[in-house]
């Protein structure tokens, strides 16, 4: 089985990306998404955060407040080190895990998205790493339409390697500015160049 890493800044398109890929019949995990399930409530990794951030960064119905922890580790390096010395291990043994059992199936490729993946050093996990980026302006105007205050979009890039860094070190790179017609293009045109091909994404 072929396995490969899908990274990129906050706002490049990683999720429309990713989208594209399931579409094509690829099998995908969102290590987003295992976050989320990592931090439901009574999971152990919550009552961790707790002990580290304490009460307030939970809601009233014992679950995560995401927003508020948000502010908290994107304003202090430490305290995002902290969050992710309880994250980021138990992230990368789930999606381990799932690689794992796609290859005891028989799958010929898969997936996984991973905002941190140079930064976490995952990189020699995968066959291939796709990095998805486009130019500073643009990331900002993303953030922005996601409702993000300048000091918001300015923490959360500063937190994550510069996009020169990421696309000098990806195996291929989707520059993202344009239509999802043409990132879907790029995309089949990395498939195909490493071998695999996928099915048209039918019209919507």
């Amino acid at each position: 089985m072929k396995l490969i890493g899908l990274t990129g800044g906050v706002g490049t398109g990683k999720s429309k990306a990713a989208e594209i890929l399931t579409k094509s019949g690829l099998r995908m995990i969102d290590t987003d998404e295992l976050a989320r399930q990592l931090v439901a409530a009574g999971e152990p990794a919550l009552g961790e955060i707790e002990k580290e951030f304490g009460p307030d960064v939970l809601l009233p119905d014992g679950g995560l407040d995401r927003t508020k922890l948000a502010r908290v580790v994107f304003r202090d390096p430490v305290k995002r080190r902290a969050l992710e010395s309880i994250l980021h291990p138990r992230i990368r043994g789930l999606w381990e895990r799932q690689a794992d059992l796609w290859r005891r199936e028989g799958c010929s490729v898969g997936v996984v998205v991973i905002p941190l993946l140079f930064e976490t050093d995952s990189a020699a996990a995968f066959d291939a790493v796709i990095c998805v980026a486009c130019s500073a302006s643009l990331q900002r105007e993303r953030l922005k339409l996601r409702g993000w205050t300048v000091e918001e979009s300015v923490q959360r890039i500063s937190s994550q390697w510069p996009v020169e860094k990421k696309t000098g070190l990806a195996t291929y790179v989707v520059w993202n500015e344009s239509s999802i017609a043409i990132l879907e293009a790029q995309l089949r045109r990395i498939l195909g160049s490493a071998g695999l091909t996928v099915r048209p994404i039918a019209e919507s």
